[in-house]
């Protein structure tokens, strides 16, 4: 067994859809970032990353690299699971927090397990995805951005 932590922070835009946990989310401003600024699935990507001891997620998929401009993390997180399948790895489940201000998550948690789920090839009940706000302290309490933070075990490959 290998556990892995991951955590990952991004401003809100001004404008465009927000991309979360691999679903687009139309009542919130989308994320700053180099891919589609998906915090959640990167916090992910990191927590797989640490429990397989392949670094993180700016070693892979560095910032500002052309090929990864705007791309979908969903993408991001197939190549992942397909590096764990080739290290003899298997992902047992994921725990992740989004914390936020805005917007609601509560009715888009189930898609966005089913999202993460789908991409690493495990059942839902595999991931789990909470949210929780930061009581409006600080720029994630003032709804500047947000944060997830993720945690993984993973499991030899089954026989």
């Amino acid at each position: 067994m290998r556990v892995g932590i991951g955590y990952d922070v991004h401003r809100f835009r001004d404008s465009g859809a927000l991309r979360l946990g691999g679903i687009d989310i139309t009542d919130a401003p989308q994320l700053a970032g180099h891919s589609d600024g998906d915090a959640l699935i990167h916090a992910v990507i990191d927590a797989l990353l640490g429990a397989a001891g392949e670094g993180d997620i700016g070693q892979h998929f560095p910032p500002g690299e052309p090929a990864t401009a705007g791309i979908d993390s969903r993408e991001l997180l197939t190549r992942v699971a397909r590096l764990l399948a080739s290290r003899g790895l298997h992902v047992q489940n994921i725990d992740a927090t989004v914390i936020a201000e805005r917007p609601r998550l509560a009715p888009h948690i189930a898609p966005m397990r089913e999202s993460i789920a789908a991409c690493l090839g495990v059942p839902a009940s595999a991931v789990n995805v909470k949210a929780t706000t930061h009581e409006r302290l600080g720029a994630l309490g003032s709804g500047e951005a947000l944060a997830a933070m993720a945690v993984a075990l993973l499991g030899d490959a089954l026989p």
